[in-house]
């Protein structure tokens, strides 16, 4: 079944939103290194990565729909932040603006009776629920942490093992494993 030129245009709409979330995060970890802070950097660019992924699955997928992407431009990511708490609730906010948009695409599919975009969606909406929560955890640690550059140094170490189980590699001190 091909893709209506509604949803197709949507999607299309989407993955340049997937592809400035890639872009944002990218973004943030350079503000992180900025600041010696490698894990919270680790953090935002797997989450970067993520993004990126996600894009390319909606390419895929409207391909595989008979559908056409076209690429738009991408909008300068915020490149200064006041803090890293600052960078962590920007990432909740902008994870709670995806989980809408992601919404809204998906309630184009119902009224347009495209079941299997829908499905394919279902994915999407699931993983919204575990990134604004994982976002969300990280700015409570950040609020309770407060001024205290020993925790916020643990939580840093903390955060740069995302993603190892999976097989991406730690953080380095340089470009040259010791």
């Amino acid at each position: 079944m091909a893709l209506s030129r509604i949803i197709e245009e949507a999607l299309n709409r989407h993955i340049n939103e997937e592809f400035y979330s890639s872009y944002l995060y990218l973004s943030m970890s350079a503000y992180c290194e900025s600041l010696d802070l490698p894990g919270f950097a680790h953090w935002l660019r797997v989450q970067s990565q993520e993004e990126y992924a996600h894009a390319m699955n909606l390419y895929d997928f409207v391909h595989a729909r008979e559908g056409r992407v076209t690429l738009h431009p991408i909008n300068q990511p915020t490149l200064e932040f006041q803090s890293v708490l600052d960078v962590m609730q920007s990432t909740l906010a902008h994870e709670r603006e995806v989980s809408q948009l992601i919404n809204r695409l998906y309630e184009l599919a119902i009224q347009q009776g495209d079941y299997p975009t829908q499905v394919h969606l279902q994915v999407f909406i699931t993983e919204q629920v575990e990134e604004e929560k994982a976002a969300g955890d990280i700015v409570a640690k950040l609020k309770m942490i407060g001024d205290s550059s020993s925790d916020l140094l643990l939580l840093d170490r903390e955060l740069s093992n995302r993603g190892v189980a999976a097989g991406m590699p730690p953080p380095s001190a340089g470009p040259f494993p010791g």
